[in-house]
């Protein structure tokens, strides 16, 4: 029997190992998908992205009358929403964990392109099992989408297929606002072909506005939120106090994503650098020129990364020497995201506190709750505002006041109170409220994650 060319075997054992990386990314994206529901536990933004989707099917029409985001993403969830009676939480995450997959299958054909088989597994493979990626597949919000159109766009460009790339580039833009940094590497992939790459621009300008059509029919209100969604940003957030500069705080993210596999991919970029060919600019040009604007950031969301990735996957994956050695060390992300899998098996314990609640408070009384909480649907929720370096003082935020407003329970978790008062010196008048609670009130109910659940703890003070 004769043996098959050795690049037909090679091509073969590719495909193969794509197939099993495919199916070992759906696993870690599928397995928790429904933690927290019916409530959006997993991230607030679920609570805002969701129902507008749900809306625009439910005669809301188009128009999504808000900007934070273009409109792509929207436009994605909305058909999944429009046989429901309402919100539906669990089709907006299965759409979003299927585009995380896809994500990997655009790793992997970057990787193929730009560096060859080698590169294409160990990209793909990093992809499949880095944490943030693998938690952010789990939920209906914009940052895996714009992940995947970075992943396509590269792919075109090394591939040199601009027109396409631009196209690739819009319609990333049009899932989330930063991915607007891909003109850098199609600029470095178009150079001195000043006419294809003034097309790829055209196409690129003309799938956004396809897209997100109201960004331009609507250019005021969306210059508007863009901006402010930007800005706050670069004021701070709850929480990144103590990470201290913008570099420790993102370097240390994507080492909480990637593992050690992170120093092998900065040893890519490095050596991308140094050769500078074609492939290796665009790719290390992307690289860089987000990871700047990175820099300019005071809030260090772990999503902010993502768009960084596929490309930086595929760099580890760069030197055939230590290509494997890069693959070996995705064991440490692999784990962690089983890890957190794991936990979103379990019963969230705000859904646990809002059962009690149902259960030993009457109807219509009330209730004083901080944000990442499940709704409280009967009562009269007192919405107590999440502090941070942008926003004011709630005055809400004062046990006396809420006993004059006649509120009679405090429902807090440690999302919001955990932050406070690891930064009580920024947050004085706040971290005092929780020792107000803590002094000046009863704590009728407390839970905490074990035995069977996960999430913060959360505790109910009847005033």
């Amino acid at each position: 029997m004769d043996r098959l060319p050795r690049s037909d075997l090679r091509q073969r054992w590719g495909l193969a190992a794509l197939v099993a990386i495919l199916g070992l990314a759906a696993a870690l994206r599928f397995v928790g998908i429904e933690y927290g529901l019916p409530f959006p536990l997993l991230n607030p933004d679920e609570q805002v992205i969701v129902p507008r989707a749900w809306h625009m099917t439910h005669g809301g029409g188009p128009n999504p009358h808000w900007f934070n985001y273009p409109s792509l993403v929207l436009y994605l969830l909305a058909p999944f929403e429009a046989w429901h009676a309402v919100p539906t939480y669990l089709d907006a995450r299965i759409v979003i964990a299927v585009l995380g997959t896809a994500a990997v299958a655009a790793t992997w054909w970057l990787g193929l392109r730009a560096y060859g088989m080698l590169a294409a597994v160990v990209g793909a493979a990093a992809v499949a099992v880095e944490t943030t990626h693998v938690a952010y597949s789990h939920m209906a919000v914009t940052d895996v989408p714009m992940t995947l159109g970075v992943a396509v766009a590269l792919a075109l460009m090394v591939s040199g297929r601009l027109e396409l790339a631009g196209a690739a580039a819009g319609l990333a833009l049009s899932a989330k606002w930063p991915a607007v940094l891909l003109a850098v590497p199609l600029i470095v992939a178009g150079w001195e072909q000043w006419r294809r790459l003034g097309i790829a621009f055209a196409l690129g300008v003309a799938t956004f506005l396809v897209t997100s059509p109201f960004v331009l029919l609507d250019a005021g209100k969306a210059a508007s939120d863009a901006w402010s969604t930007q800005s706050i940003h670069h004021t701070g957030w709850l929480g990144f106090e103590h990470d201290g500069s913008s570099l420790v705080g993102f370097l240390h993210r994507l080492w909480s994503g990637m593992g050690p596999a992170l120093v092998l991919a900065g040893a890519g970029l490095v050596a991308a650098l140094i050769a500078r060919r074609r492939t290796d600019l665009i790719l290390a040009s992307f690289v860089l020129v987000y990871f700047l604007n990175l820099l300019t950031l005071e809030s260090h969301f772990d999503r902010f990364v993502l768009p960084l990735v596929p490309p930086l996957s595929v760099l580890a994956g760069r030197s055939r020497l230590l290509a494997p050695v890069a693959g070996a060390l995705l064991v440490f992300p692999l784990v962690w995201s089983i890890q957190k899998d794991v936990r979103w098996t379990r019963t969230d314990t705000r859904v646990v506190a809002r059962a009690w609640i149902e259960r030993h408070v009457a109807p219509g009384t009330e209730v004083a709750a901080e944000s990442s909480t499940p709704s409280l649907d009967g009562f009269h929720v007192v919405p107590l505002h999440v502090p941070g370096p942008g926003f004011g003082f709630d005055p809400l935020r004062n046990v006396r006041r809420l006993r004059s407003d006649g509120v009679r329970y405090v429902l807090v978790t440690g999302v919001v109170a955990d932050r406070v008062l690891a930064a009580r010196e920024q947050y004085p008048r706040e971290a005092r409220f929780y020792d107000d609670l803590a002094a000046e009130t009863h704590r009728a109910y407390y839970v905490r994650s074990g035995h069977g659940l996960s999430g913060p703890w959360v505790a109910v003070y009847r005033l």
